[in-house]
Order: structure tokens, then sequence, then C-alpha cells
């Protein structure tokens, strides 16, 4: 019984539609909710066993036994027909998730179909509003610690400020809600339910690393930030369609992680930092969770005369894993801790270089400082 019962599963999630986990879209899902007649990643199966057996019914294609009802239920369901009711009014801000998104985001997409419904009753989701207020914690500019502030999101005066008392009547930072970048990073911050709010401040990247108290609390200011972006495109550009102006929302950094540098001057030692690169803006910091970078490198484009490769100039140490950054300004010269990471920093600035400058990669040239 148990591998007819896989065949005949196997079989049916050749069916259009089933051969992507119903949550996250990953190829040839394993497991299955079969009250609800969808096939799942095991990741996202997880996550469905946590909501309950009155919500989600999970178990493995090949190793758990079926029968003869489920299997018709997963017969005759499957993933597009349940897509068709748990996701029929999907907001077009809603960031779905993808296999490589944090945990977070995947398990509140599910909780929010499945368990909320909101996706069936559009008055439950409360993060469209355009005005939104509560208290996230925040990492201190200084001393570091996490300590509650107010949050005010509001999408008429297009600003996100944040206060440092209850009774304060001047936010301690204004943001533009235009301008400024929300990403989720629970590794970075060590918080399940954490986000990085950057921004630009008197002409400097300023980044903001906040967290909520649960996950659906965090992604829902997540998404309220997108959703009072999205609005605010639709005016700036009313011919354009939800699906173009969706990649100009929120942005993950294109590559994070640690590289040793050089200084300016001939000599200088390499010195360990933590890198982001933005688009093309590349910066360098002292620890990952710092207010401000210590400097920021514009990569331009080919034909301005910026070029990567493996290796350093004549003159200086090679210390292992290196490779060099040409810019109009000097050259930068790095060092990786493994080859292989050497290799994908080449490979990705390589692609930046070589694509054509945006008007909005000309506006942030301008802005950034070469140090």
């Amino acid at each position: 019984m148990a591998d007819r019962s896989k065949k005949f599963l196997l079989d049916v999630r050749q069916s259009p539609g089933n051969d992507r986990c119903a949550d996250c879209n990953r190829q040839n899902p394993d497991w299955a909710v079969w009250n609800l007649g969808i096939f799942v990643c095991e990741s996202c199966g997880n996550i469905h066993r946590s909501l309950g057996t009155h919500i989600s019914r999970v178990k493995s294609i090949s190793f758990d036994k079926w029968d003869e009802d489920q299997l018709r239920i997963m017969e005759g369901q499957g993933n597009l027909k349940s897509k068709q009711y748990y996701e029929q009014q999907v907001p077009a801000c809603y960031k779905l998730p993808t296999p490589k998104d944090p945990p977070v985001l995947r398990e509140q997409w599910i909780r929010a179909k499945y368990q909320r419904l909101e996706f069936v009753d559009i008055d439950k989701q409360t993060y469209l509003q355009g005005h939104k207020e509560g208290y996230l914690w925040k990492r201190g500019k200084e001393d570091k610690k996490f300590q509650q502030r107010k949050f005010v999101l509001d999408e008429k005066t297009n600003t996100l400020k944040y206060y440092n008392k209850e009774d304060a009547k001047d936010p301690k930072a204004t943001m533009l809600i235009d301008e400024l970048n929300v990403t989720l990073v629970p590794d970075k911050v060590s918080n399940p339910n954490a986000m990085q709010i950057t921004f630009q401040q008197d002409g400097r990247t300023r980044n903001l690393f906040v967290y909520g108290d649960d996950g659906q609390e965090i992604v829902n200011w997540f998404n309220a930030i997108r959703s009072a972006k999205l609005n605010r495109l639709r005016i700036a550009f009313p011919g354009a369609k939800d699906a173009e102006l969706r990649s100009h929302l929120t942005r993950d950094f294109t590559k994070e992680g640690w590289l040793s540098k050089t200084g300016p001057k001939s000599g200088n030692a390499f010195r360990r930092r933590w890198f982001s690169l933005d688009k093309r803006k590349l910066m360098y910091y002292e620890d990952p969770l710092d207010a401000f970078p210590k400097g920021e490198i514009f990569i331009g484009t080919k034909d301005k005369g910026f070029a990567v490769r493996d290796g350093v100039t004549p003159g200086v140490k090679d210390t292992g894993y290196t490779f060099t950054l040409k810019t109009t300004e000097r050259d930068y010269h790095f060092s990786a801790e493994t080859e292989e990471d050497m290799h994908d920093w080449v490979h990705i600035i390589k692609s930046v270089i070589s694509k054509p400058l945006s008007p909005q990669d000309s506006s942030c040239m301008f802005r950034t400082s070469f140090k």
C-alpha cells in the first residue's frame, strides 16, 4: 500500500501547480498537507505542523501511510485550487516568500493564509491602512543596547518617525518613505524577528536595527512600509503596472560578508571589515550592526574605468584569496576568507560593472563618499 500510495502521489504531483511547494515555490515538494490538499516542502511542512491539526495535517509522500480518502482529497484539490481560495486577495505589496527568505517571512505567510485567513477577508490586512503606530526594540547607536521605541508610519506625509520617549513632541529621527529600504535580518541581529532600516542621513547611509515582540508584528511593519511605498509610486507613475513597481519597494543586499581590505596608503595592512553591497554601493563596517559605514564605494561602469580582477597590484602583499577593485579614485585591495567567497565577490562585482547606470544610480554616485 505504501509503495502504491507513493506512486499515486508522485503522479498527482506532476499536475500543474503541484510540482512546487504551495507556500514557498520550492521545486519537487516531498510533503503534503492532506486535509488542505496541497503539496509542500519539508520546511513549510514543519510550519504547518506548528499550526495544529485543526488547521493542517501533514504527511510525508514517501514514508507515511495514506488511506484512500486522503489520496482522493489530494487528487481532487491540489495547489492551484487551494490558491484560488486562500490567496484570492493577496495585496500587490505583500512580499511572497521564496526558499531563500528568512523563516519568519515564510511562517507569517503560512499563518496569514491558513490560520488568520488574511487573503480571504481584506479587512484583516491592517498593514494596508497607510498609517501604523507601535513599539519596536531598537538598537542604540552608542550603547548598542536594544530599547523599546515608538515608531509612526504615515503614508500621507511620506514619513517614518521614531521617538525616544513616550511623551516626546519631536521625533528622534524622520525618514522619508520614498527613500528608505527595509530588509529582514534575523541572522545579523541574532533575533528571528529582526529588521534593518536603511536611509540617508546628512549625506551618509544610516542603519537602524529593530525587532518585534513576535513574527507577525515585524512582518506587518515590513509590509506596511511596502504598502506605503507602492501607493506613493502609483501616484508618481500612474501608467505603471504593479508588477513593474513591486521591484522598487524593498530589496535585500546583493551580497554581505567579511572581507579584509587595505587602507589608501602604500604599505597599509589588511583590516577585517564587514561589507554590504547594495546595488552599486559597496559599504564597509567594523561591525555588521554599526549605525554608519566607515566608508562607501560607488561602483561605476566599465566604460568609466571601473574593473575588478583576481590578485593585487605590485607592491601590495598578497595574503591569499585577494582581488582588486579599480575605481576612478583608487585601487581597492581585498582579501576573502575562502577561494569560493573571493570568486563570488568578483563575479557579483563584475555583473554590477557590466550594467549601464540608471537615473537612481547616478544620484547615488553623487551622495557616495570615497574612503
